[in-house]
């Protein structure tokens, strides 16, 4: 394969798609009857959905206000408080003051309301670790309303409602991990509907991205963060004089290029510390560092504090998991 036919295969924006996993994932079943209301508590780093199976509602977020039929999708990226509501004028209730009853540790089933008209919608909060999702949700907008009848994926988000709805109602054995596969592919239609329709979504790092140049840089910074990256060496992969591609790289990304590998890596890093899956040698030689000091070095100049504070952390808060921060929220109200 030539150089050509490679970059032809290389999705830049595709591939920062793809770090949208979910972790900490926390769903809700609401079974809901007119009237009725319900204050949904801030969530801190959680993007929050709702996605109505019955029914419509009405969705109240900072400034805006939206009517949510059955098929429709909305998206709080920020994890900001917010109310939904059957009809306007409608008193809502606090979440966490609720009855629910759990069905697992990660889903969990509501009834309230007056008795009237019924509907039904999931509800989820969710995290993201990879500092590429992490990227992209702090440029989206604070609400996202995706519609099947009028997004490009029409079809699919429709078959995949129907599959979600249907697996939400029954809950047989796998119910729950294939309910968690098919939010991941929720939101990122949603995600990916809004970048097509969006203009926000053709600037900064997402501009970057889609540039053909500055993006082929930032993927192959992404897919090989340990590889000894220059000036030099990203600007010939981009096939740029060096004071070009530099000039290029900040005005689009915010950034010199070198500053965003380091910050790169340092974010690949915290993100595996939460985890706690390996050891810090292990993990300063696999994103490039010659020694342990050296990686410790540079975590604490560009996060603040040492790598193992936020391995301590982790260990106190038990990964920090989105039902923890629901209930927490729950508290705070």
């Amino acid at each position: 394969m030539n150089p050509e036919d490679a970059w032809n295969n290389i999705d830049p924006l595709g591939e920062a798609l793809h770090f949208l996993r979910m972790s900490g994932t926390f769903y809700c079943r609401s079974e809901l009857s007119a009237p009725w209301g319900l204050n949904m508590p801030p969530m801190k780093d959680c993007l929050m959905f709702h996605f109505v199976t019955s029914g419509s509602f009405w969705l109240e977020a900072g400034t805006r206000r939206c009517r949510l039929q059955p098929g429709s999708l909305a998206l709080v990226p920020h994890g900001a408080g917010h109310v939904l509501l059957s009809e306007i004028g409608a008193v809502p209730a606090r979440l966490f003051d609720l009855h629910r009853e759990n069905l697992s540790d990660r889903y969990e089933i509501l009834r309230h309301g007056g008795g009237g008209t019924a509907m039904t919608l999931i509800c989820g909060a969710v995290r993201f670790d990879h500092p590429a999702a992490h990227r992209l949700l702090m440029l989206l907008p604070d609400l996202i309303v995706v519609s099947a009848s009028n997004s490009p994926d029409e079809d699919g988000i429709r078959s995949v409602l129907r599959l979600m709805a249907a697996e939400a109602a029954a809950m047989r054995p796998g119910g729950e991990t294939i309910v968690t596969r098919l939010a991941d592919i929720l939101v990122i239609q949603a995600i990916r509907s809004w970048i097509e329709r969006d203009p926000d979504a053709r600037t900064g790092w997402l501009g970057a991205l889609q540039d053909r140049q500055i993006g082929r840089a930032l993927t192959l910074v992404h897919r090989d963060p340990a590889r000894a990256w220059t000036l030099a060496s990203l600007a010939e992969e981009a096939s740029m004089s060096r004071s070009a591609f530099a000039a290029r790289f900040k005005a689009l990304v915010g950034v010199p290029a070198m500053h965003y590998v380091a910050q790169w890596r340092m974010n690949l890093a915290a993100s595996q510390l939460r985890e706690r899956s390996e050891g810090l040698a292990s993990l300063a030689g696999r994103l490039g560092y010659q020694s342990e000091a050296a990686f410790s070095r540079a975590f604490k100049r560009f996060m603040g504090v040492p790598p193992g504070a936020i391995q301590q952390a982790a260990a106190r808060t038990g990964g920090n998991d989105v039902q923890s921060l629901a209930e927490q929220g729950g508290r705070r109200d």
